[in-house]
């Protein structure tokens, strides 16, 4: 079965061909990061513009990546949700018009099921059950993962994503967008442990986070150590190092929780957040500590891509769980909505 991924829901157009027998077998990727850094951030009208202008040159790339036609195609899955509307709309319409043309079966994939499911697309995948850390620009979320389809919500941003929160904060510093990448380079100039920012929301129980109060922290740092809005290059890095510390200690803590709470030994890390190497050193030790194991998806399946959303795709059509002729997608959707049995 060869299934075709359209991902489309922000700043990155993913198209990718995954076989069952094979594996992944084509993978492109545009991103629009040049686009909209003028903006300081993703622009919805101009994302869903250039989502339009590279679909479809894409999905022709990729059928001569894989030596495909359309006749090979078994199957066509796009994102649906959640995402921009705009731009959830450009894959959806262009996904479920090729399933028609075609004659062939389509799904709505949920963005976030894709990013929980990106490190089956790895040779040694996780077992079930495992909890998932789903760490992005849009979400911050701990899923007890029981199955395919079986996602139980157990902690969540009450405000700034972890993702958002770097941007913001690596925008206060002066970095250009997106800044949550330089702010972790420019951290690993620092001497450390020059300031201390609070790990919000670990001196009370539970396992939900907030990340808004930690960026008004280094926000009031900045403006301490500024001098007519200049800030010298080495306190830049020591508050870039404080809070990415703070950050990543805040998330080490509440999924030390989540596994203490469900019982688990497994832990899936996923999104774009995934990919720092901070988080990635402090939860391999706490895995270790914990004698589990931790899988993250390889660094170019972290961030928005077709390929997650293929592999999830062939999931859902292998259970004959199908799209209707409607195109519909959906910008706000719980991930709780696809719990089956």
């Amino acid at each position: 079965m060869k299934i075709l991924g359209i991902e489309t829901s922000c700043d990155e157009t993913g198209i990718a061909i995954y076989d069952d027998v094979n594996g992944l077998i084509a993978n492109q990727l545009y991103s629009q990061i040049k686009l909209h850094a003028d903006y300081g951030g993703v622009v919805p009208e101009l994302a869903s513009r250039d989502h339009i202008r590279k679909t479809v040159p894409l999905i022709q790339a990729a059928l001569k990546q894989a030596n495909l036609t359309a006749q090979d195609i078994d199957g066509v899955a796009y994102t649906a949700g959640p995402g921009l509307i705009g731009a959830l709309m450009v894959g959806a319409s262009i996904g479920r018009s090729l399933a028609y043309a075609w004659n062939v079966p389509a799904v709505a994939v949920h963005h976030m099921e894709g990013h929980l499911l990106a490190p089956m697309l790895e040779d040694n995948p996780p077992e079930f059950p495992f909890v998932a850390l789903l760490v992005s620009g849009g979400h911050t979320q701990l899923i007890s993962v029981t199955g395919i389809g079986k996602y139980e919500l157990i902690g969540e941003s009450i405000d700034d994503a972890a993702g958002e929160a770097f941007d913001k904060t690596a925008k206060l510093l002066g970095l250009d967008y997106p800044g949550g990448v330089k702010l972790s380079k420019l951290a690993e100039q620092s001497s450390g442990a020059r300031f201390n920012f609070p790990r919000p929301m670990t001196d009370r129980p539970g396992l939900d986070f907030s990340f808004s109060g930690l960026k008004t922290a280094a926000a009031n740092m900045i403006h301490q150590h500024s001098d007519n809005n200049i800030i010298d290059p080495q306190t830049k890095a020591d508050i870039a190092r404080a809070f990415e510390d703070a950050l990543v200690d805040t998330l080490v803590i509440k999924v030390r929780r989540a596994l203490e709470q469900t019982g688990f030994k497994n832990l899936v890390v996923a999104g774009g957040v995934s990919a720092n190497k901070t988080l990635r050193t402090k939860l391999t030790e706490l895995m270790h500590q914990r004698k589990g194991k931790v899988f993250y998806p390889r660094l170019e399946f972290c961030t928005d891509n077709g390929a997650m959303i293929a592999y999830a795709g062939m999931i859902h059509l292998k259970e004959r769980q199908y799209s209707d002729l409607v195109i519909s997608v959906k910008p706000r959707w719980p991930l709780s909505d696809l719990n089956v049995g």
